[in-house]
């Protein structure tokens, strides 16, 4: 069985992965050069026909993926595969698409440029997105680890009294190994990592975790975890009073206080240590007044109570989850991380971010219908073997919203750029 040991150890190999940054970069770099301004993505405030060609140009010719449902050259109309995403469907809600990038990652699963797809009706978002995704640019790229993952599902069952329960937990303890053939049996891709206990009173509180693969893994652990508990139910001697499938414990798109203390979904890191010229002439602020500000709103957000301590997660992952036809409800937990920034003894602004409930997936659930499927290609993130790529662009993207958000509240700028990007000129 799995141990908080084992996952370490999991993130430690990982972190080996990509020790040698400095050689990582010259890689890349040598790879791809940093794009000249007259080479990269062509931006503007305001949508053009002219500009939206553009831009559809450029990438296509970035990455070879073409866009025709994204751009409205092809429609939909194959409603047999809309068969496991909706019920009762009447037509499609159609979200602005914006792009920003590239964003340079150093990662274990995603190296090189990315242009990153965010869905939003909220002005100054892309925009605030991209100048953080090209601060990071400049400076060399983010380094971004997706360290361990894992998703769970708790059941509780409930007994007459706790010497039941006792015998209950001693049967159940010596069955890990059928409950982890059980799992292989009902999915090809769930593996069973840990199994926890957490009593109260008369109640039994069990936590499946599972490995899911590339999805996103909340069905699968749901029918996994299901027929475990048949089992148990159909052969433990202590039968218990009776049984829920979801306890409300597993912290399911919810912020909770367990975040800190277990991944769900992925856990990711990122961090960048951008130049004092860079934050200047980029970000328009300097290290120092951005290290102030980070201090003091980390003060205030304590005070709040919220979980967790950064700007704004919540707005470029709801973004790149409607994008790219993630579950868009784990936001709730997606969200909680924490930032961090400091003033270098160089000059240099350090910053990171710590995503510890990144639930995400390039396979099942929205990620094949047509512009979803787009989005992901174009990323290379779309199908098996590249949910880790995927999660380490999330930090990416959170990172690079993080140091715009921060930069604009530190130099007075957050209020004039909502004014001129954000409202409607009547």
């Amino acid at each position: 069985m799995a141990s908080s040991s084992d996952k370490t150890n999991q993130a430690l190999q990982r972190i080996h992965a990509i020790r040698n940054v400095d050689q990582i970069i010259a890689e890349i770099n040598a790879k791809i050069p940093l794009k000249s301004q007259s080479e990269r993505l062509p931006v503007e405030a305001q949508a053009t026909p002219e500009g939206t060609d553009a831009r559809l140009q450029f990438l296509e010719e970035q990455t070879g993926v073409p866009m025709p449902h994204l751009c409205g050259k092809a429609t939909f109309s194959e409603l047999e595969n809309l068969e496991g995403n909706i019920e009762n469907y009447i037509g499609m809600s159609m979200i602005p698409t914006g792009i920003i990038g590239p964003v340079r990652i150093i990662g274990t699963a995603a190296q090189g440029d990315f242009y990153i797809p965010l869905a939003t009706s909220e002005g100054a978002l892309v925009a605030s997105y991209h100048r953080g995704a090209k601060a990071c640019y400049l400076a060399g790229g983010a380094t971004s680890i997706c360290l361990i993952e894992g998703v769970q599902r708790s059941p509780v069952f409930k007994f007459k009294s706790i010497a039941e329960l006792g015998g209950f937990i001693g049967w159940v303890l010596q069955q890990v190994d059928k409950f982890k053939q059980i799992t292989e049996e009902n999915s090809r891709f769930a593996k069973l990592n840990d199994m926890i206990t957490n009593i109260e009173g008369n109640h039994l509180f069990l936590t499946f975790e599972f490995h899911t693969g590339d999805a996103s893994g909340q069905n699968m652990v749901t029918l996994c975890t299901d027929a475990i508990c048949h089992y148990i139910i159909e052969n433990t001697p202590v039968k218990p009073s009776f049984w829920f499938i979801e306890s409300n414990y597993s912290g399911d798109k919810k912020a909770t206080s367990l975040s800190f203390t277990k991944v769900r979904g992925k856990k990711v890191t990122t961090e960048v240590v951008l130049s004092e010229e860079i934050v200047r002439r980029v970000l328009k602020t300097t290290p120092a007044a951005m290290a102030d500000y980070w201090r003091s709103s980390t003060i205030g957000i304590i005070q709040s109570g919220a979980i967790g301590a950064q700007g704004h997660f919540a707005n470029g992952l709801t973004a790149l989850f409607i994008a790219t036809g993630q579950d868009v409800a784990c936001i709730a937990e997606a969200a909680i991380g924490i930032t961090r920034m400091e003033h270098t003894p160089e000059g240099n602004l350090y910053a990171s971010v710590t995503l510890p409930n990144l639930i995400v997936g390039t396979v099942g659930g929205g990620t094949s219908l047509p512009t979803q499927r787009e989005c992901l290609e174009l990323m290379d993130c779309y199908g098996p073997g590249k949910a880790r790529k995927f999660s380490e662009i999330c930090g990416a993207l959170v990172l690079a919203g993080e140091l715009s958000i921060a930069a604009a509240l530190s130099a007075g700028h957050f209020s004039a750029a909502h004014k001129k990007l954000g409202r409607k000129k009547i």
